[in-house]
């Protein structure tokens, strides 16, 4: 089963991720606190921990998930362009997917060869608009919807 492994959020733009137990999830601010929260497509971003293992295993390396800057990682799925539309819910949060998280030159200046790792197979993860508020925590349990 898949479960929430990791939240995180910035306050500030180009700031430190911060990570959390616990965090409340709205429509209007994304997870709170987030500096990027505000709605649209890119509300929330998601990343898988296989794939961020499988970006790692490319460099040779081990990195905290926080260097991507996604804000939820997701231990047990993995995203594909076949997950645009579906609704992903992690305990009473549902999250729509939106997109594909394209890698930037963050991930190039964060670890050398990191962008490029991230490209194939929707490794850099998938961005989210918020369908509802809810409060999550890590250990909860999360389902992609059709």
């Amino acid at each position: 089963m898949a479960s929430l492994q990791g939240i995180s959020y910035k306050v500030v733009k180009g700031g430190s991720m911060l990570e959390t137990s616990a965090a409340l999830v709205t429509t209007s601010t994304g997870v709170a606190q987030d500096v990027f929260g505000k709605p649209g497509k890119r509300q929330v971003t998601l990343l898988s921990a296989q794939q961020w293992q499988d970006a790692c295993q490319t460099l040779d390396t081990e990195l905290p998930w926080t260097t991507r800057r996604a804000n939820l990682l997701i231990d047990g799925i993995s995203f594909s362009e076949q997950d645009l539309g579906k609704v992903i819910q992690i305990g009473a949060l549902q999250l729509e997917i939106t997109g594909e998280t394209d890698p930037c030159k963050k991930m190039e200046m964060a670890y050398a060869g990191l962008e490029a790792a991230l490209q194939p197979d929707w490794r850099g993860g998938v961005t989210c608009r918020v369908l509802n508020d809810a409060e999550i925590s890590i250990g909860d349990s999360v389902h992609l919807v059709e």
